[in-house]
């Protein structure tokens, strides 16, 4: 299959287009063909090495973390998919790969992909939902009528951290340049705070 892989890390490093083997399905997995691959910024801090303490990758490996596709194959013990469905996820550490054109995925890190969002759109979601859910929820437990301040409200953490903090019923201030207050505020952000002045 083909793939845009990393043949060593090296800071801003081009990533190069090539052959690799199809993924090996396991029995929990789900072979996914890919129709759109979000790109984060954890894609070129990994490319840089920033990680590989934390995420050993052995190049030549493939970057990619978010993805939207439609299930091709099912391993033996899967239960939730099967083929043809469209579905969406954030491979875990040590499988990612979406920059291919196919990958495989836990059962666990899959989701049906909701029928009013495009590909692209799906695509979009998984780093950056997760990363907000987790920090909101999760870890900070944050629940109706209280306040959290959300630096860089206009990046893509930011724009999800927002709008779910909203939904939790919070008061929301945020980080963000003046050409950015109007996206923020429509968000739902109630205090903006141009972090430039």
């Amino acid at each position: 299959m083909r793939a845009f892989i990393v043949d060593r890390y090296r800071k801003k490093g081009a990533l190069r287009l090539g052959e690799m083997p199809e993924p090996a399905l396991r029995d929990d997995d789900v072979l996914v063909e890919i129709h759109a691959a979000g790109l984060n910024l954890l894609d070129s801090k990994v490319r840089d090495g920033e990680f590989k303490l934390i995420l050993p990758y052995r190049p030549p490996f493939i970057l990619g973390h978010d993805v939207a596709g439609t299930v091709v194959r099912v391993g033996s013990k899967v239960r939730r998919f099967k083929p043809s469905d469209e579905v969406y996820a954030r491979p875990r550490d040590g499988r990612v790969g979406t920059f291919a054109e196919f990958i495989a995925v836990n059962e666990a890190d899959l989701a049906l992909k909701p029928k009013n969002l495009s590909m692209e759109e799906a695509a979009s979601i998984p780093l950056v939902g997760l990363t907000a859910w987790q920090v909101l929820v999760e870890r900070a437990g944050l629940r109706k009528g209280q306040k959290v301040l959300i630096h860089a409200g206009s990046g893509g953490v930011g724009t999800f951290a927002i709008q779910l903090a909203k939904h939790l019923g919070a008061t929301v201030a945020t980080t963000a340049s003046a050409a950015n207050t109007a996206m923020v505020k429509a968000l739902g952000a109630d205090v903006i705070i141009d972090y430039r002045s």
